[in-house]
């Protein structure tokens, strides 16, 4: 929760003061008593003391002073309400080693598949394209609202190659959400999922291209997917080596951190479809500002007049 008058909320210095006067009073009217009348002659003179109901009213009215100056202060909570417009670019490494087999099918097929779930859980009114890159990379579908064309772009056949471009494909993504029509004079927002299994080694740097989308407001989030144990085949000469290609996640998880995104990870095909539907729910999401003042001037206004009816029922006054 959030004030969108935080100021205001000085006012609450009030309270401790204000209970601080209360209780002089209640000492005085104490000494009082006794000067007035003799304590072994107390029981006899007033019998019946209110004890702790005469404090429950003024208990009431302190508590609603603090809730009326809260609401003063103009109270926020964040909301999620689904979005009506943005862009998502779906960035596929295709590199050589995301044919490993430590998640079955293989890191692509994995990836390709969880991509298919993801268009089918984010809201239709989201533009969403796609790219892959290995050495470079290259754009097969533009942000569209037609789900439909992204969809026949993931079943292309793939070759995977050598290389991983990470920073020339965070680049082009951006330019290709940079290039989605503007609504009303304002971009729709952005956001790049890059699914990778290892850090990039071809190209320009990926952290500073991830910078750059950052100060773009298109933040990166990215999935490292594989395990410490894959391997490829790959042919020398006449024979066929097997070659370890162990997932590599801590520069994913800056590139994510310098965007504004978040980092995933998946050592397995369910991990890969589960970030992806975190991300579906997350991009068909936004956080927006809602003012709760009246909930919390209807709170104070209830327990002033709670602490006025107990203070005419048990005392026949206000205060």
């Amino acid at each position: 929760m959030s004030f969108a008058d935080p100021l205001v909320l000085l006012g609450l210095l009030a309270v401790p003061l204000l209970v601080r006067w209360y209780a002089g009073q209640q000492r005085r009217r104490a000494r009082a008593a006794s000067a007035f009348v003799a304590p072994a002659l107390t029981a006899s003179v007033a019998p019946r003391r209110p004890r702790w109901r005469r404090h429950v009213p003024m208990l009431a009215f302190v508590l609603a002073l603090a809730v009326l100056i809260g609401a003063a202060a103009r109270p926020q909570r964040s909301v999620a309400k689904p979005v009506t417009d943005g862009a998502v670019m779906l960035a596929d490494d295709i590199s050589s080693s995301m044919q490993a087999t430590d998640i079955a099918p293989s890191r692509l097929r994995a990836a390709q598949r969880a991509a298919r779930r993801f268009l089918e859980s984010v809201p239709s009114t989201v533009q969403v394209g796609l790219l892959e890159f290995a050495r470079t990379p290259t754009v097969l579908q533009s942000p569209t609202t037609d789900h439909g064309l992204t969809e026949a772009a993931l079943a292309e056949p793939l070759r995977t190659s050598g290389g991983t471009a990470i920073g020339e494909a965070i680049l082009t993504a951006t330019q290709e959400i940079r290039s989605v029509p503007r609504v009303a004079g304002k971009r729709p927002p952005g956001a790049i999922v890059l699914i990778s299994d290892g850090a990039s080694n071809v190209g320009i740097g990926p952290l500073a291209a991830a910078r750059e989308a950052g100060a773009q407001h298109i933040p990166i989030y990215t999935i490292s997917v594989g395990t410490p144990n894959g391997t490829i085949p790959i042919k020398q000469g006449s024979r066929t080596v097997t070659v370890p290609v162990p997932v590599s996640r801590q520069q994913l998880a800056q590139i994510a951190s310098a965007s504004g995104g978040r980092a995933f990870t998946a050592s397995d095909a369910s991990g890969v479809s589960a970030a992806y539907t975190h991300l579906a729910a997350r991009l068909g999401h936004k956080q927006v500002k809602q003012e709760i003042t009246a909930s919390f001037a209807g709170g104070g206004l209830v327990l002033l007049l709670l602490g006025s009816a107990l203070s005419l029922r048990w005392f026949g006054r206000l205060v």
